[in-house]
């Protein structure tokens, strides 16, 4: 923490998303002396419970935000290349039934203007007859399937997307700090000089001065008074529950109107389990607190379903259930799907700098933008940051893992018996992803949490022990990172 208080900064970016965080990397690229503050982790908000999707928007052609669709397929071949650790390509399957708000016609002109946007950097889709949709995903609903079609987008890790940006802003010499809550704003004759930040975890206090700040908050715009006038926004709360794979057998994703309300939605594989989502529904619920209700999850369950039937889900099958907020442009329509999922930036009267809006796959060029106006504020002008090119850190991830196994059992051994994560994902974390604590660990380093049924509370005391040493953990510190990964889990995950 003494890094941020000892230093004037050109910019302070608060909030650290994934909008935040590729602010920070795009600025600090560009030679600007930045500082990224987080209050919690980074992705654990919004950013950490999307449907790790990196997608070309394809469900935004039907409501002809053409420039959005051809900016989210650029921006999605760009991670593919920056980020092949991270971001992989993910064949979908769109099957057709009679009576379909979007029939084969229908779908087949989208696929095909899809196609002609991507300009040779999508693979091609292919249209499906009955027979071959089913020999695709034979754990479909037979009855009344017209046929299909198969696209391709690409799904991620969200969490570690935004850790890595984060990390690769420190690397380019930005100071990022997680737990690190923003406690005022720092004005000076009515102008934003900085914030006083406080550390949540060590308790040390200090004021960050900065030239220049940008809001990065999402759905905690107004915390802190950090903006002064009313920014607009309104809440729209996203839903997803995992479930076995086995029940669902699904082979790849799939694309589903959903019989309940004919929002377009997914099923989509996440190893042994499959996630469904997502709700899209208008919401005042504060961002810290917002879980899945049980209307939400019967939603879900029921719009699946009727794809297979054969799984006949119950809210017994769900091993988590998660929900997030999306910070939108507020708008005068009582359907927040049809709210445009494009970005704002605002500049108040004191000079903060806000961004809201967006999404996961744009977060690159939302970024560049922000940063733009930044040196608008500090009268200076660089040339655009490489982030297009320069690949986001953690490639040798499986190899520095295997290293920091040999010899250890205790590190090799698997936390969860079936799941692919071991005692060294944690020290990994801790050495190189800039993990502090058990949420850190067991819900965004790795996505155990989501994936046991009692999100990760059994293995907490072993994780604890694990990574004591290299956070100087006592005893007591322990109890008490426990009995707080035991507070965030039935926050996260509850279901009411």
């Amino acid at each position: 923490m003494t890094k941020l208080f000892d230093r004037r900064f050109d910019l302070l970016v608060i909030g650290g998303g994934i909008t935040g965080c590729g602010v920070a990397r795009d600025a600090a690229m560009r030679g600007l002396s930045v500082a990224l503050i987080e209050r919690d982790d980074f992705a654990s908000g919004t950013s950490g419970r999307s449907s790790r999707l990196v997608h070309g928007g394809i469900r935004y052609l039907e409501q002809g935000r053409l420039h959005l669709v051809y900016e989210s397929i650029r921006e999605r071949q760009i991670l593919l290349r920056i980020a092949p650790h991270l971001v992989k390509p993910l064949a979908f399957t769109w099957p057709v039934y009679t009576g379909a708000r979007v029939g084969r016609l229908k779908l087949g002109a989208g696929l095909l203007l899809y196609q002609i946007m991507a300009v040779g950097r999508s693979h091609r889709p292919s249209f499906l007859s009955g027979r071959q949709t089913l020999d695709r995903e034979p754990s479909l609903r037979s009855t009344d399937l017209k046929g299909g079609a198969v696209y391709y987008d690409a799904s991620t890790d969200d969490s570690r997307l935004t850790v890595a940006t984060a990390v690769s802003a420190k690397n380019a010499g930005a100071v990022v700090a997680n737990h690190a809550r923003v406690t005022r704003i720092l004005r000076d004759s009515g102008r934003v000089v900085g914030a006083e930040v406080k550390s949540t975890l060590g308790g040390e206090t200090g004021e960050v001065r900065a030239q220049a700040v940008v809001n990065a908050t999402g759905a905690w715009q107004n915390a802190a008074g950090a903006v002064e006038h009313d920014t607009h926004l309104r809440g729209s709360k996203g839903v997803h529950v995992a479930v076995p794979r086995e029940r669902v057998g699904n082979r790849d994703a799939i694309t589903m109107i959903s019989s309940v309300d004919s929002r377009v939605m997914f099923c989509l594989p996440a190893g042994t389990h499959t996630i469904i989502g997502t709700t899209d529904t208008w919401t005042d619920e504060s961002p810290e607190d917002v879980h899945a209700s049980a209307a939400d999850v019967a939603y879900l369950l029921r719009s699946a379903n009727s794809y297979f039937p054969e799984a006949a889900l119950t809210p017994d099958d769900v091993v988590s259930a998660w929900a997030g907020i999306r910070p939108l442009v507020a708008t005068r329509s009582n359907n927040p799907t049809a709210a445009s999922r494009e970005h704002s930036i605002v500049v108040d009267q004191s000079g903060v700098i806000s961004v809201t809006g967006g999404k996961l796959t744009t977060y690159r060029s939302m970024a560049a933008e922000v940063v733009d106006r930044v040196q608008n504020v500090l009268y200076r002008r660089v040339g655009a940051a490489p982030t297009d090119t320069v690949t986001l850190p953690g490639a040798s991830r499986e190899q520095e893992l295997a290293r920091i196994a040999q010899g250890n059992s205790s590190l090799a051994q698997a936390l969860v018996s079936g799941l692919p994560y071991t005692g060294a994902h944690l020290v990994y974390g801790v050495k190189y992803e800039i993990a502090k604590t058990l949420s850190d660990l067991l819900i965004r380093r790795t996505h155990l949490a989501f994936e046991t049924r009692d999100h990760g509370k059994s293995v907490a005391q072993r994780a604890a022990d694990l990574v004591a040493p290299l956070l100087g953990w006592d005893e007591m510190t322990k109890r008490s990172r426990i009995d707080q990964y035991n507070v965030d889990v039935d926050r996260i995950f509850a279901i009411d």
